[in-house]
């Protein structure tokens, strides 16, 4: 091969040159996707051509924009992810529909008091009607919820079948008019009042909904509505969790790739840029995790992982619990503290247990006017199911292991969104394929790994997934159900995590590493392949609900 092959042209050219023809390339993929959604989703009744079109090259021409930014001025890799994440978790925070993430409305509810100054939870005070009329907007669910089939017309006269399954879409009532998330929006922004008056909700959460709830009272003092409290409270979470990140990957020494993957999931977006503590507490979940990849824990870390651990605790008490046995089996040649081990994992589990008993007694002794609220889900017992797995642990063993079957063990479910399983299929197949590259391009990092330390790791993820699996059977399973209810796989993302780490560690001793731990190329490869995942996953997810399949009904 000689010098003038197209190779070797291309290697001779400015940094500019490639730039532009990103660029070029960011843009017709732009217009091909305008295109795709105007003949494939009949868009051409609903918006013209020119703006749609302008509209996606506009998006697209920003984001190479922000990747030359990022490239240009910001030298850290631990910096640039961080910034990837919350302009990645910025596209899920509008393409995600208000009130739609899992429990959402409950949460913007709870931290919209808490931005009022309101400490104590009383039933009997309402929210102003703005408020009242973004919930009643959105009501949630609009996938799977209200599936309804029936008969329309094509342009021609002809009958046509129509199932709102997996769109959304929703049919009020029997033979009622099917809507979309568009009508929502209408319905926000009619003018008209509230037809009911909105209370607090019964959720009695606090602390752990600061972020969102400091979002919230931002935008109140600047004037916002209701609907943009909503999003400032998705933007204050989201910054929460990227700081979280951006700390998490500054403590990782090595398997930094694994941890960029789960960062910059969907899934984990989704849930980050969100009114819900669940963004935090993955951020949480990730610091935690990445003490196992650090060459020393000091005095200094001590205090962080500590802090970490208690506010995983707050926000999923007593199962989260299981990590108090992550300090257990940390490498002994990395402590260099001068706690000793059994005392970290002593003051993790009397502050994770007292701080959650704290707030459960709070929760109940700053309660008022709340009615008595029965079970969502007939037939679940705690006590009765708990007798009932003591006294039959081979029947629960064989629902648990049924349960994982039926669900692809939950790593083929990681394109599932919401709390009624709105499914993007191109995410869920390809999620585990970015995990196990994250694990692929940590390979290279030689790992010091034990085998003590290995199998602790491994039992605690195992260990923790099953004790989630069994706290949903215990809690909201009807008792001796064949089945556990209520399972997602947004639960199991912290197992998962640790699960990788250890696959990516066996890795690196089975294969010949080529590099020295620390190498930076390949961990820009995976930021770079990780973020663009990302994208694609909020484009996705844009397209089903704002774009979709409307016209199965028009």
């Amino acid at each position: 091969m000689t010098e003038n092959t197209l190779l070797a042209r291309l290697r001779k050219l400015p940094a500019g040159a490639y730039w532009l023809m990103g660029w070029l390339l960011a843009v017709a993929g732009a217009v091909c996707l305008a295109y795709y959604w105007r003949v494939f989703y009949y868009l051409d009744g609903r918006i013209g051509a020119l703006p749609l079109t302008a509209a996606a090259v506009g998006l697209a021409s920003a984001a190479v924009l922000a990747v030359f930014l990022l490239v240009r001025y910001v030298k850290s890799l631990d910096a640039r992810a961080a910034v990837c994440i919350f302009l990645c978790g910025a596209l899920f925070c509008f393409a995600n529909p208000p009130l739609q993430t899992p429990d959402e409305t409950n949460h913007f509810l709870r931290s919209y008091s808490l931005s009022q100054g309101r400490f104590d939870f009383d039933a009997s005070r309402l929210y102003p009607a703005d408020v009242a009329k973004l919930v009643e907007s959105f009501p949630g669910a609009w996938v799977n919820s209200h599936t309804s089939q029936g008969v329309t017309e094509t342009e021609g006269g002809e009958p046509r079948v129509y199932t709102t399954e997996g769109y959304a879409l929703k049919q009020q009532g029997e033979g009622g008019p099917v809507s979309g998330i568009a009508d929502g929006f209408a319905a926000y922004f009619d003018g008209a009042a509230p037809k009911a008056q909105v209370g607090e909700p019964y959720f009695f959460m606090t602390l752990s909904m600061a972020p969102q709830a400091v979002g919230i009272l931002v935008a109140r003092l600047l004037g916002f509505g209701a609907l943009g409290c909503m999003y400032a409270a998705r933007l204050g979470n989201l910054a929460a969790y990227t700081a979280l990140c951006f700390f998490a990957l500054k403590n990782c020494r090595r398997y930094k790739p694994v941890f960029l993957a789960f960062m910059l999931l969907p899934l984990s977006l989704y849930m980050a840029a969100s009114v819900s503590y669940d963004a935090t507490l993955l951020g949480f979940y990730y610091l935690v995790a990445s003490f196992y990849c650090k060459d020393e824990i000091t005095d200094r870390d001590i205090g962080v992982f500590l802090f970490a651990f208690v506010m995983m605790n707050l926000a999923k008490p007593y199962i989260n619990l299981l990590w108090v046995v992550l300090p257990l089996v940390l490498p002994k040649t990395a402590w260099k503290t001068r706690w000793k081990k059994w005392q970290l994992a002593a003051a993790c589990l009397i502050g994770g247990f007292a701080l959650g008993k704290f707030f459960d007694w709070y929760g109940t002794a700053f309660r008022f006017n709340y009615p008595y609220v029965g079970r969502q889900i007939a037939g679940a017992s705690e006590i009765d199911q708990l007798l009932f797995v003591l006294s039959n642990p081979l029947r629960y063993l064989a629902v648990l292991l049924g349960t994982f079957y039926e669900n692809d063990f939950f790593v083929g479910q990681m394109g599932l969104f919401g709390a009624l399983d709105l499914e993007v299929p191109f995410i869920s197949m390809v999620s585990p394929l970015m995990l196990l590259l994250g694990a692929v391009l940590s390979v290279h990092e030689k790992s010091s790994l034990k085998a003590a330390p290995a199998i602790g790791l491994g039992g605690l993820s195992v260990v923790y997934i099953a004790g989630a699996a069994t706290a949903m059977y215990i809690t909201s399973t009807p008792v001796g159900m064949i089945r556990i209810i209520g399972l997602q796989a947004r639960y199991f993302l912290p197992a998962f995590l640790m699960l990788t780490v250890l696959l990516a560690a066996v890795l690196s001793h089975v294969l010949e590493p080529r590099l020295a731990a620390g190498q930076k190329k390949p961990q820009a490869v995976a930021l770079g392949v990780f973020g663009v995942f990302a994208f694609l996953g909020a484009v996705l997810l844009f397209q089903h609900y704002f774009i979709g399949p409307v016209f199965l009904i028009q």
